[in-house]
């Protein structure tokens, strides 16, 4: 009995940096004023249709390429260390933005967002791609998706990716209370904290793909030199 309930508390334990590492990617903290501010004289069911649209094509972008990431590596000939490190430099360089207090934002968001709000789809941009699914996201899903260690962890990163959304959903109808709590100085501290937990995940990246760079290596030498040892016999 002692076993059954401590292997799905170690699968939690261990899915716990997962949860963590996408919500700080996320950052649904940092895109609330973002809502706000594009839904700026809405009602108040309007404002929880855009959030809901958000999460949902936000949410359903970030499955989408976690469930095509193994295709993509294969189609493009792409290796997990390679991407882990090229993913790895793309988080940190996310982290470092977000540690000098600013969100990382795409070029040219403000045309996006004014035509978004005359389209009125702000719901699918920019606030579900790329302000909640970026290329950030889309990265560390694919990474971790890649590099899961069965089945069932595989599950549970699809999990804490709904999880992640469902609490985003929950934190942009809740924004006008959140940022009346948190203010512009909470706001900057808690992005800034997000953006070292993510600089840590970010280097953890790097340094594991370099280490699986260099056992392909080691590998690969240890394979031709069997190849070309004379058979003997």
């Amino acid at each position: 009995m002692i076993g059954v309930v401590a292997e799905p508390l170690t699968l939690l334990i261990a899915l716990l940096p997962v949860f963590v590492s996408l919500f700080a990617i996320v950052d649904p903290i940092a895109v609330a004023p973002v809502y706000l501010a594009l839904t700026k004289g809405y009602t108040e069911a309007e404002r929880r249709r855009v959030a809901l649209k958000a999460v949902l094509v936000g949410g359903g972008v970030l499955l989408g390429f976690g469930l095509a990431g193994e295709f993509i590596f294969k189609m493009f000939g792409v290796t997990i260390p390679a991407f882990r490190i090229a993913g790895g430099i793309l988080l940190f360089v996310y982290a470092f933005d977000m540690l000098r207090g600013h969100r990382p934002s795409p070029d040219g968001r403000a045309e996006e967002i004014q035509d978004a709000i005359e389209r009125e789809a702000v719901g699918i941009t920019p606030l579900g791609v790329p302000l909640l699914t970026g290329p950030g996201a889309i990265a560390t899903m694919m990474v971790l998706v890649a590099t899961a260690p069965d089945v069932e962890f595989r599950m549970g990163i699809y999990l804490c990716a709904v999880l992640v959304f469902v609490v985003s959903f929950l934190m942009l109808i809740g924004a006008t209370y959140m940022m009346r709590f948190l203010a512009p100085s909470g706001l900057m501290v808690t992005t800034r904290l997000l953006g070292l937990i993510l600089a840590a995940v970010a280097v953890q990246f790097v340094l594991t793909g370099i280490t699986g760079v260099v056992d392909q290596y080691f590998a690969a030498q240890a394979a031709a030199q069997a190849a070309a040892a004379p058979v003997t016999g």
